[in-house]
């Protein structure tokens, strides 16, 4: 018997991760050709959802992984795919967003199609105008970065094999972003249009500083195009340079009465001179991730975890 695993990270979800395992448990125990199990990661949740979690977890079938402190949400789901004992591993949302009824429409998709990972993607995406454009923005991002298509609304419901996952997690450094993950794992990836619902109560805990730091993180984890960019604007300017100095000494040549453009020198030295800084602080970026890597600064620690055997080695 095949075996499904639901890993869901949680964070001040306290009143809508019992309806999501409720609907999961629902669909799942209709299905005869399926065993299943549902992993909760409570991501130091500052309100009681842990405390939910072990009441969930009186049923062997929910499992429940507890984070010593806030890894943010992508660090979340890697203690989770850490865990799991399925053949295939769904992720979704802790607040009722992520389309549960489309569970064996996504399964069905990626076996009869044989993709190794589907996203769910929808046509209107139930976020804030602000987590729309800060969405936008990342899939432009992931785009350049990746090849990850920017014309599809993906949305956090997707499905991935076992290898995938396996893959995956032997990543165990810091700043982790799921999508580089899958995109440099495999191309056999597949899109499944489903609906994607609106919130159950309370707002998104995506702050500008949250997004802007998944921005970050996309541009410089598995990449180094940034610094490709870099070097072809230094060479840019570097051109724009020796031709401006040309055109300059010509013009005095020709004509000795031409007055000094302060102004223009100024502009010029101050925009040079604010792009230098920009690289100088990318390459500072990249220098600190490598200090965190060198320095073995976890993914994440697990304080404790129900119904999983604890591996000591593997928590970090």
């Amino acid at each position: 018997m095949e075996k499904v695993s639901f890993v869901i990270p949680c964070y001040r979800s306290e009143k809508t991760i019992g309806h999501v395992v409720k609907e999961i448990m629902d669909i799942m125990e209709n299905q005869n050709e399926y065993d299943y199990e549902v992993i909760l990661v409570n991501d130091a949740s500052p309100d009681n959802v842990w405390e939910k979690i072990t009441e969930l977890a009186k049923n062997e079938k929910i499992k429940g992984i507890d984070l010593a402190k806030n890894a943010g949400q992508a660090s979340a789901v890697m203690a989770g795919y850490g865990n799991v004992s399925g053949d295939y591993v769904i992720t979704l949302d802790d607040d009722g967003q992520s389309p549960v009824e489309a569970t064996m429409d996504i399964i069905n998709k990626l076996k009869t199609e044989n993709y190794d990972v589907v996203y769910g993607i929808c046509q209107q995406a139930k976020f804030s105008l602000f987590r729309r454009a800060g969405s936008k923005f990342n899939s432009w991002m992931a785009y350049v970065m990746f090849g990850r298509p920017k014309d599809k609304r993906i949305i956090s419901f997707c499905i991935s094999r076992r290898f995938v996952i396996e893959e995956m997690v032997k990543y165990q450094n810091p700043y982790t972003y799921i999508s580089g993950l899958v995109y440099r794992t495999t191309g056999n990836v597949g899109y499944l249009l489903v609906n994607h619902r609106s919130r159950e109560q309370g707002t998104s805990g995506y702050s500008l500083k949250k997004l802007i730091g998944v921005w970050v993180n996309g541009f410089t984890a598995f990449s180094v195009k940034p610094l490709r960019l870099a070097s072809c604007l230094g060479m840019l300017f570097a051109v724009l340079g020796i031709l401006m100095a040309i055109i300059v000494v010509i013009r005095k040549l020709l004509n000795p009465f031409i007055a000094v453009g302060w102004s223009s020198v100024l502009s010029a030295i101050l925009f040079i001179g604010g792009v230098i800084l920009l690289v100088l602080g990318l390459i500072g970026e990249y220098i600190g991730r490598i200090y965190m890597c060198i320095n073995s600064t976890p993914q994440y620690v697990i304080r404790q975890k129900l119904n999983l055997e604890r591996k000591d080695l593997e928590d970090i």
